[in-house]
């Protein structure tokens, strides 16, 4: 749990610089996160190489693959939904949405309480993150203390996502509720669990919500070479994939999906993701770094997905 708790670091650290150089705007990582002292190589904020080749993430297109997922989700819905975020680490899309005017009925983020922690010392120290919560919240139940945040539009849960059925008593303890559609989003924390946790977690949420969807950010493509180097990385720093035979291809990831009880599901890889990003913002960030490891970046593409399913009752 300790190396997985230190991938959250790892990951804040890289979306902290990439910002800085200009690959996408988030005027509130800084709050969260310190600059990194060391300069990252381009392939790092395009395709994230971390942890000595170990922990690989594909930055810039899954910011916007996931961002345009969430907010066709929140334009189906004109935002009368809620949004469980799972694993959510030091994110910040709770503020960008507010500053979007696109934030849903409420948010939720759930992460280790150790990280749930460190954020809401970050919050409560920190007007520029405090302001957003306490303007959007209504009514006299805003709770903040040193390991829980509770306000009308945004609560942080402290809970391990292995344990669904605690996890459930905690989101509805924080006004949770199961019959408003429900975006559930996980980038690079299924893969963490074994597939039995991970499948009991995806089951509670397909049979809780009538109207849902899920996104899912997560490795692929992890029985070749390329991948193998990937784990052996991983577990010299004793940070175990314990759902990697999941991440064996695509249809692997469909097939867990729709094996838990969604009823439509679909995955693409970054490089597919990367392809549909408007030419004329990836000609902007091309233009940041010289890459003259092209292979290198497309091989790290083509090692980490998008996938997403949803039920619909409604006919959304």
């Amino acid at each position: 749990d300790e190396a997985v708790r230190g991938t959250c670091e790892d990951a804040s650290v890289c979306k902290r610089f990439a910002v800085s150089v200009g690959y996408w705007n988030d005027p509130y990582i800084q709050y969260f996160v310190r600059q990194a002292k060391e300069r990252k190589a381009p392939e790092i904020n395009r395709g994230k190489l971390g942890r000595a080749w170990g922990h690989l993430s594909c930055y810039y297109a899954r910011v916007h693959g996931v961002s345009h997922l969430i907010k066709a989700f929140l334009e189906k819905t004109q935002c009368n939904c809620q949004i469980v975020n799972l694993g959510a680490g030091m994110d910040t899309l709770f503020w960008r949405l507010k500053d979007e005017n696109l934030l849903p009925r409420k948010y939720f983020e759930v992460d280790f309480p150790m990280i749930v922690a460190r954020k809401i010392h970050n919050i409560r120290s920190k007007p520029p993150l405090s302001k957003p919560i306490m303007e959007s919240h209504s009514g006299d139940s805003l709770l903040i203390d040193s390991h829980s945040l509770d306000s009308s539009r945004y609560s942080i849960v402290g809970a391990d996502l292995r344990f669904s059925s605690d996890l459930e008593e905690k989101l509805k303890k924080h006004s949770l509720d199961t019959h408003l559609p429900t975006l559930l989003v996980a980038e690079c924390v299924l893969v963490y669990m074994t597939p039995q946790q991970s499948a009991n977690l995806l089951r509670w949420a397909a049979s809780t919500f009538p109207v849902a969807m899920v996104i899912n950010y997560e490795q692929v493509n992890m029985r070749d070479r390329f991948g193998q180097i990937m784990i052996e990385n991983l577990q010299r720093r004793q940070c175990n994939l314990a759902g990697v035979e999941l991440c064996s291809s695509l249809d692997s990831q469909r097939e867990r999906l729709l094996g838990t009880g969604w009823e439509n599901a679909r995955a693409i890889d970054m490089m597919k993701v990367y392809s549909f990003l408007p030419q004329a913002d990836v000609k902007r960030i091309e233009a940041l770094e010289f890459l003259d490891e092209k292979e290198l970046f497309e091989q790290l593409m083509q090692h980490y997905c998008i996938c997403w399913a949803s039920k619909d009752s409604s006919n959304l």
